[in-house]
């Protein structure tokens, strides 16, 4: 994946439509966890935070929004319950 999604701290609409796509085509969790990690080292603002704004503007559905932030958070907690022991 060869696209840049950071200009200047925002995306551009063409940006916006090519993320919208790289979410709704990934359906593995591994997949969507692999993406999270390449997305947020590569921006300046966490995948989560576009996934929400995507959500608000009715870019994306409920159901693929859900998806994906139940996916980052529950790799979140596991990597907080990892830290804690």
């Amino acid at each position: 994946m060869t696209i840049t999604f950071n200009i200047g701290g925002l995306l551009n609409e063409s940006s916006n439509d090519a993320l919208v796509d790289e979410l709704r085509k990934r359906t593995s969790e591994e997949a969507m966890i692999e993406f999270d990690r390449k997305f947020n080292s590569r921006n300046e603002k966490n995948l989560h935070v576009y996934i929400c704004r995507f959500l608000k503007n009715r870019q994306i559905s409920r159901s693929l929004a859900a998806k994906w932030l139940m996916v980052i958070l529950n790799e979140k907690e596991s990597q907080l319950k990892l830290l804690t022991k």
